[in-house]
């Protein structure tokens, strides 16, 4: 596994601004777009939080697991509770179940985020909703390390925004139906058992059985390449 230095030093030599003359990916960056979405590896994701103010609030706990193609490595999963940098409030105890005194017991972003990059590796980052979980994620790593998360990453709200726009337009049935899209109301229309109390890692497995129904319908939608993956699910992040 790559370690969390060389992954560093490796960010530092891709930050710099790409020159007017230099046009198209390089050889390394289309051949990782050329790759069949079946065969790229995964690192599913979920964050709790403090609450959702981006620069008030931090991280209280991550969960993950790892894809490889389309299977969830059952065994392969990272999960840490952190002690934040924002006090708990009563409002995000109820929601993630993380106590004061679990937090307060347990270490820093600081001590954990190389762990959990090293866990990352060059996989390709998938939650849902993943614009908040990454947003949090590249604040801590610009203020430890200046720079951002180079991973390519996936939102399956995103994904599923994208089926169902198609199904609109073929099927008379779905057309103008409002529907909700939240973790949860999706895991329940896709048959994806799931706890009631949010968990990073509980959340983070359901969301990659969510991916996981979606990686296997989207070849049927044309969807056959990570680059054409990351086109319809790449989300937009700030910073």
């Amino acid at each position: 596994m790559t370690s969390f230095a060389h992954y560093i030093d490796s960010i530092m030599r891709k930050i710099h601004p790409k020159k007017e003359g230099d046009k198209g990916l390089s050889i390394a960056a289309r051949s990782a777009h050329d790759k069949p979405i079946h065969e790229a590896k995964y690192v599913v994701f979920d964050t709790e939080l403090t609450g959702l103010h981006a620069k008030k609030d931090s991280i209280v706990s991550i969960g993950a697991v790892k894809m490889d193609g389309n299977r969830v490595s059952l065994g392969d999963f990272f999960y840490r509770i952190i002690e934040p940098k924002t006090a708990l409030t009563g409002k995000s105890v109820v929601i993630h179940g993380i106590t004061p005194t679990e937090a307060s017991e347990s270490p820093e972003i600081d001590i954990l985020l190389p762990e959990f990059m090293d866990f990352c590796s060059d996989s390709i980052m998938v939650g849902h909703f993943v614009s908040i979980d990454l947003g949090f994620l590249n604040k801590e790593i610009k203020r430890i390390y200046g720079t951002s998360l180079q991973n390519p990453a996936v939102d399956t709200l995103l994904i599923y925004r994208w089926i169902r726009k198609i199904e609109e337009k073929t099927c008379a049935y779905h057309a103008g139906t409002a529907e909700q899209a939240d973790l949860f109301t999706l895991a329940d229309k896709y048959e994806i058992p799931f706890e009631g109390a949010h968990n990073a890692l509980n959340d983070a497995f359901v969301t990659a059985q969510l991916f996981q129904r979606f990686l296997s319908v989207l070849p049927g939608f044309g969807v056959h390449t990570v680059g054409e993956l990351l086109k319809i699910g790449g989300p937009r992040i700030s910073g």
